[in-house]
């Protein structure tokens, strides 16, 4: 079984060790790991099928865990590209999401921000999202440009409409924004995971054995990561703000206007810098359920590969209770009857 889905599957934890084990994931020096390094951690950890992320007593199993899932791909054992990777959404995210949330001068301003924001975003959803499903790039490709450029574009009409009409009320100005990023964040998640509620996601047993694809485990997954991404975008953009809107009224800001900036994007990157692994950790990396909940008739035709399936950042691998003895014609995998929970 690959590693980092025997990890997610042995691993039962509660938020707030979700969030404490993000925190060591999201360690910037992920990002710059070589491949060296990684395939090492990774043999280790495929010699050793019986190592716990808790075993205190082998450094090296704690490394090689810390490794192994920050920078590859449950679905596949491919190595995410670096700029792609969990530790990469902070500082590739932040000053964007700063630069959109500027006043607007003129629309020219606000364009390479909202169009740097949503394709990175975009990218990461699609790198990070699920891989069990057959999928050809052109299909990754043009289904990311059409979202591209539709959440752009959703992002930059309210900007035009506040220059074209001159409208520079708080509400205008300050709310209406933030609300419109952090639901086109969640937006931008459903656009481009569109394709795993249609053709369904991959679902297994408790020891990993492939019984079929679910179209309802592929819309749950999709709408618990786009749930975690307007948690996260509307905090980091929300907070700032309200800081901004109190610090207007102090002394300080009368005699340094420059200030304002530099609180705002400190704000903006140490909210953001919370939110992130609270994000992650919201939902469980596997959705467990039971079957009735996955299919409303027959489990789909036999799976044609035997691949896991658990998006790194996206909690999108199901595991089953059995709830029935229906069967799954042609290929019938044991179903656990004893909670997964």
């Amino acid at each position: 079984m690959e590693p980092n889905v025997r990890f997610w599957i042995t691993e039962r934890q509660s938020f707030i060790q979700r969030f404490l084990q993000w925190t060591e994931l999201l360690d910037p020096t992920n990002l710059v790991l070589s491949i060296e390094k990684i395939e090492k951690s990774r043999q280790l950890l495929l010699t050793n099928e019986d190592a716990s992320r808790g075993d205190l007593e082998d450094k090296r199993i704690q490394e090689a865990w810390k490794r192994s899932l920050s920078t590859v791909h449950p679905d596949n054992s491919r190595l995410i590209p670096g700029p792609f990777r969990p530790a990469a959404l902070l500082p590739f995210t932040a000053p964007t999401l700063f630069l959109s949330m500027l006043p607007v001068k003129n629309l020219k301003s606000m364009i390479l921000p909202q169009a740097s924001f949503y394709t990175y975003s975009t990218v990461f959803n699609i790198v990070n999202g699920n891989a069990s499903y057959d999928r050809r790039a052109y299909e990754s490709l043009l289904l990311g440009a059409g979202v591209i450029v539709s959440s752009t574009f959703l992002g930059l009409f309210p900007r035009l409409l506040q220059v074209r009409l001159s409208m520079n009320s708080i509400l205008s100005r300050d709310v209406i924004p933030v609300i419109i990023l952090a639901q086109l964040s969640g937006m931008n998640v459903i656009a481009s995971r569109s394709l795993e509620p249609v053709r369904g996601i991959e679902v297994m047993d408790k020891e990993g054995n492939v019984i079929g694809y679910s179209r309802k485990a592929g819309t749950k997954a999709v709408k618990d990561t786009a749930t975690s991404r307007v948690v996260l975008f509307g905090t980091s953009a929300f907070i700032p703000e309200v800081f901004a809107y109190f610090f207007k009224r102090t002394q300080f800001f009368l005699q340094n206007p420059w200030s304002l900036w530099t609180l705002k994007l400190s704000c903006t990157i140490l909210v953001m810098g919370l939110m992130v692994p609270v994000s992650f950790s919201v939902f469980p990396q596997i959705g467990r359920g039971h079957r009735s909940d996955l299919w409303s008739g027959k489990i789909p035709q036999a799976v044609k590969q035997l691949s896991p399936c658990c998006g790194t950042t996206e909690p999108v691998l199901w595991s089953l209770e059995a709830e029935t003895t229906e069967a799954c014609e042609p290929y019938k995998p044991t179903l656990h009857k004893k909670s997964l929970q």
